[in-house]
């Protein structure tokens, strides 16, 4: 069975590190964060699993119970958080391109037949054209965005809070590939979880040349770390919860089999650039959704309470939607 690592902290703030294996879990002994065990096992030339295996074993955990007491953490940080980077990839999976299509058509009013394709829809078919190359060879390379660093990564249960001026905050269900760059530069994956990429989806439907904009929020991962091979074929649900009942709700799928590109290509495309394999860097890479409540109408409102769930990984990933308050901002010059 996969091993799945998790980050805890304590009442009185010491942490410590979870393996679990199916319904099993313990705490890890001698190591507080995954990226030490990381930074470990790439020293002694192991996978994360062997690192656990050579740790003396501690008390058992009950994670459901840890978790609805808020003491499970994102299952990676950096000490600092600007060496941590949140980056991700969209037009990645089969049918994503259709909402965003929509969106764009009718930004520019070019809903009457026979009317260009969007660079969306032309990018997607890009990549299913070329987005999975054989070893060894360069794939059609995707759509890009950067998220943030450390400082915009929430911990579950924790609020997905939006910038006073935001005119949506909306959850994206995926998976995250969770890297750290080694010694050498060498990016080592340690594993995919699940996540809420989190944007503003009116301000990317005003014009699509505001991605960026929409694309800088705090963005969720749940709880545990999945180690190894990930799946190729992932399916969970996707919920909003408003005042406890639940408003949307729409199964989303994941993994290699239902995108049209390979994990290996998003990430040969990303770890191409030299700033992004800095020795001690941990970045957050999101693999993008084609699910999304946007897409059927829904209108978002603090205190909704997103819900994302998938199997292999046991535990939900659940964030309430905040706003935050107006934060003036004088550049003074010197």
């Amino acid at each position: 069975m996969t091993l799945r690592l998790l980050q805890h902290r304590a009442d009185d703030g010491e942490r410590s590190v979870i393996a679990a294996v199916g319904d099993a879990a313990h705490y890890v002994l001698g190591i507080d964060s995954v990226r030490a065990l990381a930074m470990r096992a790439i020293t002694e030339g192991v996978g994360l699993a062997d690192v656990v295996d050579r740790c003396e074993r501690g008390a058992t955990v009950d994670l459901a119970s840890e978790l609805a007491a808020g003491r499970l953490m994102s299952p990676i940080d950096h000490d600092d958080p600007a060496h941590l980077v949140m980056t991700g990839t969209g037009l990645t999976h089969l049918g994503s391109a259709e909402g965003r299509d929509k969106m764009h058509r009718a930004a520019a009013e070019a809903e009457e037949a026979g009317a260009p394709q969007t660079d969306s829809m032309r990018m997607f078919l890009e990549g299913v054209a070329g987005g999975k190359p054989a070893a060894g060879e360069t794939g059609q390379q995707p759509e890009w965005f950067y998220k943030g660093d450390g400082s915009s990564l929430v911990a579950p249960g924790a609020p997905l809070t939006m910038p006073a001026f935001a005119q949506d905050g909306g959850e994206e269900p995926e998976l995250a590939g969770i890297y750290l760059i080694g010694p050498d530069g060498t990016p080592f994956r340690l594993g995919i979880c699940l996540a809420n990429e989190f944007s503003d989806h009116v301000t990317e439907r005003h014009n699509y040349l505001w991605l960026a904009h929409s694309k800088l929020r705090q963005a969720a991962l749940g709880p545990e770390l999945l180690v190894g091979p990930p799946p190729a074929h992932v399916e969970g649900t996707s919920r909003i919860v408003r005042d406890g009942t639940t408003i949307w709700e729409k199964p989303f799928l994941s993994g290699e089999a239902n995108m049209s590109h390979s994990l290996a290509n998003l990430e040969a495309h990303h770890f191409k650039y030299a700033l992004f394999r800095r020795p001690g860097d941990i970045h957050v890479h999101f693999f993008g959704t084609a699910t999304l409540s946007f897409a059927d109408g829904v209108v978002t409102d603090a205190g909704d309470v997103f819900e994302i769930e998938a199997a292999p990984f046991t535990l939900p990933l659940r964030n309430p939607l905040a706003r935050a308050a107006v934060e003036p901002v004088v550049v003074r010059a010197l």
